[in-house]
């Protein structure tokens, strides 16, 4: 775990590091809908990122309907986004590339 998180600088090329996520105007959040080959497969996702949250202490605001899970990224602490989210989006977004190669054999 990180101990003190540190807010990422506000020019940072979210778009080129994590392409697939969409930043805030305000640039205080990131967000992004998973959509998986079902429900189970949503289901271990949220499985999977709970347990790296628990691992780090910080959570992602999520909701999840079905096959989708619905997920937006902030430090509440810090009014902003840290590395703690930016570790986060790129932890999910490797743990939906291996849910969605595993359902595509």
């Amino acid at each position: 775990m990180l101990s003190v998180p540190k807010l990422l600088p506000e020019d940072m090329d979210f778009q080129g590091l994590l392409p697939a996520w969409k930043l805030s105007a305000d640039a205080k959040t990131l967000s992004q809908e998973f959509i998986f080959a079902d429900f189970k497969c949503a289901f271990e996702f949220m499985t999977l990122v709970a347990r790296y949250a628990e691992e780090i202490d910080h959570h992602p605001d999520w909701s999840n309907s079905w096959n989708r899970v619905s997920v937006r990224l902030t430090t509440h602490s810090k009014k902003g986004l840290t590395e703690l989210d930016f570790a986060m989006a790129k932890v999910m977004d490797q743990f939906a590339l291996q849910l969605k190669t595993k359902t595509e054999d």
